[in-house]
């Protein structure tokens, strides 16, 4: 299992956007659906996962709004804005043009 201090710290932005691209959710939802997405192989613990979300709406890339949650509580839910979108796509297109780069270290013809 890959620990996010390792492999999440320049992608972790990345990972939520693509998240909250699904539906609007709250902080532990999105940690667990990254969990889930990834068939368990990333964790995203929560003193790496609240500081981005606060990035992330500074940034204007994510909105929040608080609602009552599945457990009847009242939790922050955040959802992707139209700068979001737009970033998203960015964001993407450089994390393929990265992965393959590095994929043509690691796998070398």
């Amino acid at each position: 299992m890959t620990k996010p201090s390792n492999l999440l710290q320049g992608t972790l932005d990345l990972l939520i956007l693509r998240t909250v691209q699904l539906e609007p959710m709250h902080g532990w939802a999105i940690a667990q659906q990254i969990r889930l997405m990834s068939k368990d192989q990333l964790h995203v613990g929560q003193s790496a996962l609240y500081p981005a979300l606060h990035k992330l709406e500074q940034q204007g890339w994510i909105a929040s709004e608080w609602r009552i949650s599945e457990q009847s509580r009242r939790a922050k839910y955040y959802k992707l804005t139209a700068a979001g979108r737009k970033a998203l796509k960015t964001e993407t297109a450089e994390w393929e043009r990265l992965s393959a780069a590095i994929s043509m270290i690691v796998r070398p013809a």
